[in-house]
């Protein structure tokens, strides 16, 4: 247990500096530059940090960069129906969404190559490319349609159980190999991120409606959303480290 804290720790270096820089940014005023700002600039810092540092490859940041324009595309229709908001002035934004922005989800690809690494990952009965590609765009297309037509969500979760029935993954510790089905590990990152996005909010990253008046926590609900999310970043890294192959 001691060994997998302490792995999990090293994955999560981009995380937890940008964590730190929102922490800074919420409770100390930086004159002459407004906060959000201010967090891009913090955030291009970091990547060239771990980049020079050897933390990341520039192979590894093609695909983060990837990660960046899925989730600030994303970003820019949710808050444009009123989802959540960013609140806070900022020059460097786009349709009322700050750049940084896109790094919250760079920092999701950065743990997960990562942990690639350091957990040694291997998969056993990962499904045929089609299905996972398919089930990946029914993914992503529903978190922009449900809000005109049907929340395809549930039907979306089933076909996931189902195609990952027999997917497990393999990661070491202290050289031994353990292995975890892969919907459980869906879960239960989702489940991280839930957490993360807690404390993001409660550090003002960005608001929900019903936080406008004071910080509570963010529907359990949102953990299913992290969930699919996962699967998306998951599979972009997977076929990445696994490009030669296909």
């Amino acid at each position: 247990m001691i060994d997998f804290i302490k792995k999990q720790i090293t994955c999560c270096l981009f995380p937890a500096l940008l964590f730190i820089s929102m922490f800074l940014t919420k409770y100390f005023t930086f004159p002459f530059i407004y906060r959000y700002d201010l967090l891009l600039i913090l955030s291009i810092l970091i990547q060239i940090v771990l980049i020079a540092v050897k933390y990341e490859t520039w192979s590894e940041v093609k695909v983060i960069l990837l990660f960046h324009i899925v989730g600030l595309v994303l970003e820019i229709f949710k808050t444009s129906i009123g989802m959540w908001m960013y609140p806070e002035p900022g020059i460097m934004k786009i349709m009322g969404v700050p750049l940084y922005s896109g790094f919250m989800y760079s920092s999701v690809g950065s743990y997960i190559y990562r942990a690639w690494k350091v957990f040694d990952l291997k998969y056993e009965n990962w499904p045929s490319k089609w299905k996972v590609v398919t089930l990946c765009f029914a993914i992503y297309l529903n978190f922009f349609t449900h809000h005109y037509i049907w929340d395809l969500r549930y039907f979306i979760i089933v076909m996931i159980i189902v195609i990952f029935w027999k997917t497990k993954v393999y990661f070491t510790l202290k050289n031994r190999t353990h292995n975890m089905l892969m919907n459980l590990s869906f879960l239960l990152i989702g489940i991280a991120l839930w957490v993360a996005e807690n404390i993001s909010t409660f550090f003002s990253a960005w608001k929900y409606p019903n936080q406008e008046i004071g910080w509570h926590l963010v529907g359990i609900g949102k953990i299913s959303s992290w969930s699919l999310l996962v699967i998306l970043s998951i599979s972009l890294v997977y076929y990445n480290v696994n490009r030669k192959t296909y």
